[in-house]
């Protein structure tokens, strides 16, 4: 039908190019921004799974930021145990080196190095914070939580998650078990009481001694005439070959020895020797301490507690208490130990070597002298027998230090362990992660962006169409013109 008030053909072509124009649009808009959806109504359903993949992306990425923190905490950490580790085999060498008596000159420049490595170890603990100190010295005193997501319901614990406990973990000496070590001194010296009879040398005066756990017997014979010195002389010729010498200090018989050793005398309480009278102590208030080696007095450390400290019992249960914990010397030891007993009655007395002491009391004071918790202890009594537990050389601290720090290296290879552990699953953890936010952006990508070459085909293909729609609705917009032909005629 030929009419002028209704131009279909027209009309359908501007609807065509209206929808031309509208595909040419969307062609351009996801050519221009990359995406084949960027508004919901591109695709609804597409862009809700889309924007859950984008979310799961965005969570893991800070995940692995996290956890790439989490690695670089336990990296310093790691760093500073390494550190500490070496301290540790620095401290082995020095145990080693003073526990060999070749040694024995130099073991108070080792032990001076081992105690100022220990010092350096507590402060590095504490940089790194796995000390027991406050502030940064105890920053790890709570698990370490690292989360890395990785989709799922979270508040189930769904996701990815790393825990590190070093709330008991700690790497300083103390923690370690090298609180006290030295590679200094010796063991001390301990004393029992036993029966020694009283009264004085007579004609046959016999010692009963066991050195060493051999068993010795000194028989002293008296004859008219006889002084202390040959008398003396008899007792130390039979002795002296075992480590053990008799002498005659205050006028009383002394026994001296750096073995351990027990003195019994027998004979007739009453009667003295022809002559010059020889007494032998009642009491044996002397005791020497030669063995202990105090040159380690100020650093010994084994005993906590009160390893410094010398005190004397008297027998009505007062105590005097004299502290030595700056005393670095044999010297120092002595004057301070001189001093504060010669009040007491009790006097200090160097031996040969001068390398320990001889505790005498004139008054015959009933005492007892204490030194170190491995009870360095002499008892002074009326009628006694005296074993004294000496150490004959001065490699056991050494040796007992090598065991301690054996100990701490073990020890120091627990909390290495956890960080390495720890360092392993976060290592993986992310591993993981990286892998996820690789196929999660993938399945994204699938869904939101444009397939160019598809949409510069389609491009193309609207530009055909928008000119073949123009030049159709001018056609169309001309047919009304045959009306006026028909008028016209």
């Amino acid at each position: 039908m030929l009419s002028i008030q209704t131009n279909v053909s027209s009309m359908n072509a501007q609807e065509n190019l209206r929808m031309t124009n509208e595909f040419q649009a969307r062609t351009i808009s996801r050519l221009t921004s990359g995406y084949r959806i960027n508004q919901s109504g591109d695709d609804a359903a597409g862009l809700a799974v889309a924007n859950k993949f984008r979310s799961d992306v965005a969570e893991l990425s800070q995940g692995v930021r996290n956890a790439n923190d989490g690695l670089s905490t336990m990296q310093i950490i790691d760093g500073g145990l390494s550190n500490i580790s070496k301290m540790l085999d620095r401290l082995k060498t020095l145990a080693t080196q003073s526990a060999s008596s070749s040694f024995e000159g130099d073991r108070a420049t080792l032990d001076r190095e081992f105690q100022q490595l220990k010092t350096e170890m507590d402060r590095q603990a504490s940089n790194i914070g796995l000390s027991n100190t406050a502030g940064t010295g105890n920053r790890y005193n709570k698990n370490l939580n690292v989360y890395l997501g990785g989709g799922g319901d979270t508040t189930t614990n769904s996701g990815v998650q790393v825990d590190l406990s070093l709330a008991t973990d700690r790497v300083t000496s103390t923690a370690l078990g090298l609180t006290g070590q030295t590679i200094l001194g010796g063991d001390g010296t301990t004393f029992s009481a036993g029966n020694l009879q009283t009264g004085s040398v007579t004609a046959n005066q016999t010692f009963n001694l066991v050195v060493d756990g051999t068993s010795v017997t000194a028989t002293i014979i008296g004859k008219s005439g006889q002084s202390t010195t040959d008398a003396l002389k008899q007792l130390n010729d039979q002795i002296g070959s075992y480590g053990v010498r008799a002498s005659i200090v205050n006028s009383e018989l002394t026994f001296f020895s750096s073995k351990s050793y027990t003195v019994q005398s027998t004979g007739v309480a009453s009667g003295l020797v022809t002559g010059t009278d020889f007494k032998l102590s009642a009491d044996v208030n002397n005791v020497a301490f030669t063995a202990a080696n105090l040159a380690g007095i100020g650093t010994n450390g084994a005993a906590a507690g009160n390893a410094k400290v010398f005190t004397v019992t008297f027998a009505d249960a007062t105590t005097r208490t004299i502290n030595l914990t700056n005393v670095t010397s044999y010297n120092t030891a002595f004057t301070t130990l001189s001093t504060q007993l010669k009040d007491n009655g009790i006097d200090v007395l160097k031996d040969t070597a001068g390398t320990g002491f001889t505790f005498s009391s004139a008054t015959k004071a009933n005492f007892t002298a204490t030194y170190k918790d491995d009870a360095a202890a002499a008892a002074a009594a009326v009628g006694g027998t005296y074993t004294a537990a000496v150490v004959s050389n001065n490699t056991k601290q050494a040796e007992a230090a090598l065991a301690s720090v054996t100990d701490a290296v073990s020890k120091l290879g627990i909390v290495q362990g956890k960080i390495g552990t720890a360092q392993n699953k976060l290592t993986y953890a992310i591993q993981l992660a990286q892998s996820q936010i690789t196929n999660f952006s993938a399945a994204e990508s699938r869904i939101r962006d444009a397939d160019v070459a598809s949409e510069a085909a389609n491009l193309t293909k609207a530009q055909v169409l928008s000119q073949a729609s123009m030049a159709a609705l001018a056609q169309a917009n001309s047919a009304p013109q045959a009306v006026l032909a028909l008028l016209r005629g």
